[in-house]
């Protein structure tokens, strides 16, 4: 008896000794928190990650085992366990990425990695380069960088915004019931060399994305800290002249400030001067708090001012009329402004859990005059409508998060509310001459649009499967004043809708993750809409489902690939330009995603994304079933050098292919391939660089439309291709300073 008692006396003493608990926290070289930095158990093979505040437990590690911490963007780092007393603080250097250190992570939005690694080997420098950063994402400008940028994703035209749900850290981009149309996304103030993080996400299958998340969501993430002051200047073809400031007032271990800040000239390459100016004004306070809570404070001003030549027809470049940089009527343009107020607080409750906390107000005013039809509608004074609105928003969200550490499994849950009011005063569609005299008002009212949310999201881990179930509620109240009728009466629709996720994960291993991910989402909807249609099928579902894996066959390639389908119920279009509404009745789309990222040596490196889409109106007849301006494929990609001796550059390009611009695809909107190069050199506190855009001068429209118009004098009205020539060859210096 007694033998059997010193047995086991002997084997919990060696249990205690060589297997126990080790707790550290990761942390980069301003000492602040790293999340998800990759532990790896070299004797077992088991792994951990660390959570928001940079923390990780790892259990059954004896004394004298070594554990590998990784992080892209960070130097591997090994440590041998030598004692357990008290939690182990590991400091990252920072590190050019090397595909072959990346690791897979078993979570939902593992794809991420993809947008971490292009934004390693080439950083975004420009408002027009942070969208394309989505794989698959395809942007086209209308003035310049005045407007929005027109967006096509997944066989979406989503015009500005409408199927796509943007943030930059908790405010929304996204504008409802814009006077442009619905979603309208103007992202341009978002300074491009404050971006840290990338987050993005295709179809219906989050439940913390609602409202116009229908093709997909882009989330940008904002540096909390910048590492040196920089002043940058830039001067390039057409007039054009920028000038960048970063600015650290404030770093150290428990508080980080810095104030961003951009202005911007051009004329841009049009026979009409555009006279576009961009001030850019952003500053970020962070405090790290005792016991892991932190605060944000973010506040930004971005305002804008342009001409503009508008859409030309195809006829009057094609009988000389015009140049294909030529206008038919050059008083159009706008001015646009936005004010953002923004304060996060994040409360740990234990090590485990923690509520994230973010409330924000933001003031904007638009003023937007086009003409798309020229003559069609009044030979005597044209066409020319001014679309006008001052909205002020307001919002909230609170989300509580817990992981429930098993020995056979780990839990996330998540459970969120919140909401988000619009008011929008003269909302307005109006019939203008000459940028000054207003001839009638089409459409004014006032808008006040209030959306109620919650959602509930778990993430089980079993071994190497995670399942996802998750539940979104979204509550909208719709209120319309409409202006132009006598007696004063408020139009008012309410409607609820619950959309269900479901994903599955299987981690074969940290190089190759299958996924299938499933969920109900709703087609984004205005307040205008939602009225005239008289609370009928104002939130139409959308059905998604993807299947795909995300894969490294060998330590320098990257491969991710999806096969994919989506299903809409109904496809209301507020058309902004006339005032109207168009029913486009059920929808379907499906189609391949496949990417690539490969690392060439060291300092070099390659990627390239494909889509392919079949986008078709389900309740047309057959040959006049497609949708207007669908892309079916696109392709992005490059090559980027990062050598060691300070010399830089990529080579980018861009291809969609033609495409239907009508139902019955009699018009045809062109495709193109566009090439871009930059090439750079630091040398030590300077930074030394060009950027040339369409490298081979090539003619290309980088907005299309089929639009009905007529010219003065013109006998009868023609539709046609209307366009907005893309950019010609284009060269930009720079020189940035580092202080």
């Amino acid at each position: 008896m007694n033998k059997y008692f010193l047995c086991v006396i002997i084997f919990f003493f060696i249990q205690t000794s060589w297997a126990q608990t080790v707790k550290g926290k990761i942390i980069n070289h301003q000492k602040k928190p790293i999340e998800s930095a990759y532990i790896f158990h070299q004797k077992s093979g088991n792994h951990e990650h660390t959570n928001t505040n940079g923390e990780f437990t790892f259990e059954n590690i004896s004394k004298g085992d070594t554990l590998k911490i990784s992080h892209i963007g960070y130097e591997n780092t090994y440590i041998v366990i030598d004692d357990f007393t008290k939690p182990k603080i590991i400091e990252l250097n920072d590190k050019t990425i090397l595909l072959n250190e990346v690791t897979i992570l078993p979570k939902i939005n593992a794809l991420n990695l993809v947008t971490k690694i292009d934004i390693q080997t080439n950083p975004v420098n420009s408002s027009q380069e942070v969208l394309r950063k989505v794989p698959g994402l395809i942007i086209g400008q209308h003035a310049g960088g005045g407007k929005a940028e027109q967006i096509f994703l997944r066989g979406f035209d989503i015009d500005h915004g409408t199927d796509i749900n943007i943030m930059v850290d908790d405010i929304p981009v996204n504008m409802v019931s814009h006077a442009h149309g619905q979603g309208y996304a103007d992202l341009h103030f978002l300074i491009p060399e404050t971006i840290d993080k990338i987050d993005f996400g295709k179809g219906t299958y989050y439940a913390n994305k609602g409202n116009f998340a229908t093709a997909g969501y882009v989330t940008f993430e904002t540096k909390e800290n910048i590492k040196e002051n920089t002043i940058k200047v830039e001067a390039g073809k057409f007039d054009y002249s920028r000038i960048l400031g970063l600015l650290n007032f404030l770093n150290t271990e428990n508080e980080t400030a810095y104030l961003a800040s951009e202005y911007i000239l051009t004329d841009g390459p049009f026979e009409s001067s555009q006279n576009f100016s961009r001030i850019n004004l952003m500053g970020k306070y962070t405090s790290y708090l005792k016991n892991n809570n932190k605060i944000n404070i973010t506040v930004s001003h971005f305002t804008s001012k342009w001409d503009a030549s508008g859409q030309i027809p195809q006829r009057a470049v094609n009988n000389g009329l015009i140049s294909r940089f030529g206008a038919i009527d050059d008083t159009e343009g706008g001015e646009t402004s936005r004010s953002n107020v923004l304060f996060n607080y994040k409360k740990s409750i234990n090590d485990n859990s923690f509520i994230k906390n973010s409330v924000f107000y933001s003031k904007y005013d638009f003023e937007l005059y086009s003409n798309f039809t020229f003559y069609l509608d009044d030979p005597e004074n044209g066409d020319q409508i001014k679309q006008k609105e001052s909205r002020d928003i307001y919002g909230f969200k609170s989300e509580y998060n817990k992981l429930t550490e098993n020995v056979d499994n780990n839990t996330l849950f998540q459970a969120a509310i919140g909401f988000r009011n619009d008011q929008i005063k003269s909302n307005e569609l109006s019939h203008t001459l000459n940028r000054k005299t207003t001839l009638n008002n089409i459409a004014l009212g006032d808008v006040d649009e209030t959306n109620f949310y919650s959602y509930i999201n778990t993430e089980i881990s079993l071994g190497k499967w995670v399942i996802n179930p998750a539940l979104r509620l979204d509550y909208f109240k719709f209120n319309y004043n409409d202006a132009l009728v006598d007696d004063y009466k408020t139009q008012s629709e309410n409607k609820a809708i619950l959309s269900p996720k479901l994903n599955f994960l299987y981690n074969y291993s940290t190089n190759l993750q299958l996924y299938l991910k499933t969920g109900k989402g709703f087609h984004s909807n205005d307040t205008r809409v939602v009225v005239a249609e008289n609370g009928k099928e104002i939130l139409p579902a959308a059905y998604g489902a993807d299947v795909g894996f995300i894969w490294k066959p060998t330590p320098k390639l990257l491969i991710n690939s999806a096969l994919w389908y989506l299903h809409l119920d109904q496809e209301f279009v507020y058309v902004g330009d006339a005032g109207i509404v168009e029913p486009s009745g059920k929808t379907e789309r499906k189609g391949v995603d496949f990417g690539v990222r490969y690392q060439v040596n060291d300092w070099i490196y390659f990627n390239t994304d494909i889509n392919y889409t079949y986008a078709r109106a389900k309740e047309e007849p057959n040959g006049e079933d497609y949708i207007p301006l669908a892309p079916d494929l696109t392709i992005c990609g490059g090559i980027y050098i990062l050598h060691p001796s300070g010399f830089y550059g990529g080579i980018d390009y861009r291809h969609i292919k033609d495409r239907p611009a009508n139902e019955d695809n009699s018009i045809e909107a062109e495709g193109y391939f566009i090439t871009d190069i930059n090439a750079g050199y630091k040398w030590n506190d300077f930074d030394f660089g060009i950027t040339i855009e369409n490298l081979f001068d090539n003619d290309w429209n980088e907005t299309q439309f089929a639009t009905e118009s007529r010219l003065y004098n013109e006998p009868e009205s023609v539709e046609e291709i209307h366009f907005i020539p893309g950019t010609p060859f284009n060269l930009k210096g720079y020189i940035r300073y580092i202080f």
